[in-house]
């Protein structure tokens, strides 16, 4: 017996893909004006819709289930959300249904091509972690493009929330959002929550009175960080914990917790020592670096940014315990390209939202446009399908679809996956 989903009746009735005239249950045709817009959170289906029966406008919200009598197994008589419902569409009705006041519903029968859901079914019932990875060449190239450009803004949005959540914390100052979400970048992804938690312990504007002294800069972020509350026999650890100390009562600030930074299982240029090092050289080199970026003309002025260097110290160590080859710390290409789509990009898209400025979301998404795909097991899945990816803004569109759409087989919502559940 093959099961239909209300999710999928859901998408028959919002692309109008029924093949029959409705008519409620007096026999009164029904004309569809709108069916309105789809709610993904509890009530109704649809809302402010508008239907027309005798030359008669209703406006209201609509409800789908496979059986009428589903209303009332949901509960929907005794619930005062649904009572502004003018029509109730269904495959079977089996039962009337009433408002919680005892007026009846009206309630429509809706027939489809049942090639939409075999085509359906086959889809998401496919073994590959892409249910259309076989019939991608199938799919007009426009609409690939325009989706991908749907689902990068879409993944940019949910990067900007942590943005949003930072600058509300700052009382909406740029300038110090921009510092702590820099210094949560700078620990990728292990340590991105403890470096924002370090930067919040440690107000921009102090590092900024000590940006021409990489020293003291060392000294403020690794004392705050908790790393300096070892006993080690080592010089400059030692040099750094006495400018600490005196800098720690003169700004009455406390460090955080040592435990926090994760060490376990990473090569040693991602150890996060190494990573607050590059930071303050970032702070030492950096004047009004928000409105650099804000103002910034190009991907490459923006690179030239992160081309920092450590003080000599991290030149021949990894952590303050062992001397290492020597070797020069600066930040690799990726690395920048991951700060710049994780961080920078998204505060620009932000800083143009926020102020109504096109120009400036159209720059960043331009930005993308210029920065080399990654590269990871997901951007191999979507090159062996035949997509061609040439930069951060399609495989940026790709990381979004493979997880949010290809993962949770919400193909219904996927305009590919529309296209081939159609066709």
């Amino acid at each position: 017996m093959t099961v239909i989903k209300e999710d999928f009746l859901q998408y028959i009735w919002k692309n109008k893909l029924f093949n029959n005239e409705l008519y409620d249950n007096s026999g009164n045709k029904i004309e569809i004006l709108n069916g309105g817009v789809q709610n993904t959170d509890s009530g109704p289906d649809f809302f402010n819709a508008k239907i027309k029966i005798n030359n008669a406008v209703w406006i209201g919200n609509i409800e789908v289930h496979k059986n009428s009598s589903e209303w009332y197994k949901h509960f929907h008589n005794t619930n005062k959300a649904y009572d502004n419902v003018i029509l109730h569409v269904v495959l079977n009705n089996d039962k009337d249904v009433f408002r919680t006041n005892g007026e009846k519903i009206l309630t429509a029968e809706m027939k489809f091509d049942s090639k939409l859901l075999d085509n359906y079914n086959e889809l998401i019932n496919r073994q590959n972690k892409i249910p259309c990875y076989e019939d991608l060449k199938k799919v007009n190239n426009f609409i690939i493009k325009s989706w991908l450009h749907n689902v990068l803004i879409e993944r940019i949005e949910q990067k900007i929330v942590d943005i949003k959540r930072v600058h509300i914390y700052t009382k909406n100052n740029w300038r110090e959002t921009l510092y702590i979400s820099l210094a949560g970048s700078f620990g990728f992804k292990t340590n991105k929550d403890t470096s924002e938690l370090l930067a919040k312990s440690l107000s921009g504007m102090i590092l900024a009175k000590h940006k021409t002294n990489i020293f003291q800069l060392e000294a403020l972020l690794f004392g705050q960080s908790g790393l300096l509350s070892e006993n080690i026999e080592n010089d400059y650890f030692l040099e750094l914990k006495k400018e600490y100390s005196f800098l720690q009562r003169k700004y009455n600030i406390k460090p955080i917790e040592r435990h926090l930074w994760k060490f376990m299982r990473m090569r040693p240029p991602n150890f996060p020592t190494v990573r607050i090092a590059q930071f303050a050289g970032l702070i030492s080199i950096s004047s009004h670096l928000f409105s650099k970026i804000i103002n910034s003309k190009s991907i490459d002025e923006i690179k030239q940014f992160f081309c920092i260097k450590t003080s000599k110290f991290w030149d021949t160590h990894y952590t303050f315990k062992k001397k290492s080859k020597k070797r020069i710390k600066i930040l690799g290409e990726t690395s920048i390209n991951t700060i710049i789509i994780n961080t920078v990009i998204p505060i620009i898209f932000l800083y143009g939202k926020e102020n109504g400025n096109e120009k400036l979301i159209n720059k960043s998404l331009d930005f993308l446009t210029k920065i080399k795909a990654e590269k990871n097991n997901i951007i191999t899945k979507w090159n062996d399908s035949g997509i061609k990816i040439t930069s951060a803004y399609e495989s940026q569109a790709l990381i979004q679809l493979y997880n949010e759409y290809c993962l949770k087989k919400r193909c219904l919502n996927c305009r590919i996956g529309n296209q081939l559940i159609i066709n």
